[in-house]
């Protein structure tokens, strides 16, 4: 995971699994960041595997950041983010656009 800070708040880079055996440092990094700043921003491109204990970790993150009046994005969903987000319909809860790689391409030509 990498961390980069910018005008616009922090952004998170997440790769490899969000299983139960990895959460527990993307719980603390998350909940820090929320802490650090108003505005998270999570790149979700490079999840390979995402398990209920990384859903309940990045929905308890989002919970925390509105209950705080700050914002949490989930970005850049991998097959396997868009494929549990889609298949619990969650997709509305986190109020990202969950973007398909090549169909906004095609829809722009």
């Amino acid at each position: 995971m990498s961390k980069r800070r910018d005008s616009d708040g922090i952004h998170l880079t997440v790769t490899g699994e969000l299983s139960i055996y990895s959460v527990h440092d993307l719980k603390q990094e998350l909940l820090g960041a929320l802490q650090e700043a108003p505005e998270v921003e999570v790149h979700l491109g490079g999840v390979t595997e995402l398990d209920t204990a990384g859903l309940q970790v990045l929905y308890l993150a989002k919970r925390e950041a509105v209950a705080h009046g700050g914002t949490l994005r989930l970005v850049e969903h991998s097959d396997a983010t868009r494929e549990v987000l889609d298949l619990l319909h969650l997709s509305p809860y986190f109020g990202d656009p969950v973007l398909i790689p090549g169909v906004a391409e095609e829809a722009a030509r």
